[in-house]
């Protein structure tokens, strides 16, 4: 939203997620009409196996290059600028940035109503994020979880859900909550 016509992305992502990443790096791409370069991790670190699939992704989502499951990859591709500024300024139906901050624009406009659509965000999450994280945070938490381990998949180091409450018990004991 700053202009960014290229947002690079250095990532860990491990099976079995590898076709969402994909598919989330597509999507990031055509949303803001961006190229995307997307750098993930390959091989197995001894806790998690890493997919690849490094790529770069042009800003109507299509795929430019992507390497396989190699360790050290390399792709390129060409990228324009100007095609992503021509784009931004005369795109009608592909412009996601401006339909975003333009909502219902065609309507508004046929209405009488102006010809700039509705900015204001209609969702409440998102308005909470910017304005108050941690209560976001405990909304996100109050449909997820609380603790950044969980009992199914522990990881050496990372507090599974049990440690968690004993620490949180253990603080509230000393005051130091």
């Amino acid at each position: 939203m700053k202009g960014a016509e290229l947002v690079i992305r250095p990532q860990g992502y491990m099976y079995p997620a590898k076709d969402q990443q994909v598919q989330v790096s597509k999507t990031m791409a055509w949303c803001n009409q961006v190229y995307v370069a997307v750098a993930n991790a390959s091989g197995f670190d001894g806790v998690y196996t890493y997919f690849g699939h490094s790529a770069i992704i042009g800003m109507d989502g299509r795929t430019l290059g992507e390497c396989g499951t190699e360790d050290n990859g390399i792709q390129y591709a060409q990228l324009s600028i100007s095609g992503i500024r021509d784009a931004r300024a005369n795109d009608q139906s592909q412009n996601q940035l401006f339909k975003l901050t333009h909502r219902g624009y065609t309507g508004v406009y046929a209405n009488g109503d102006g010809d700039k659509g509705v900015a204001e965000c209609p969702f409440e999450f998102y308005h909470q994020w910017v304005t108050n994280p941690k209560a976001a945070q405990a909304m996100a938490e109050s449909v997820t979880r609380s603790t950044i381990g969980v009992k199914c998949c522990p990881v050496a180091g990372i507090p599974e859900p049990e440690e968690v409450d004993e620490i949180k018990q253990l603080a509230d004991e000393m005051n130091l909550t």
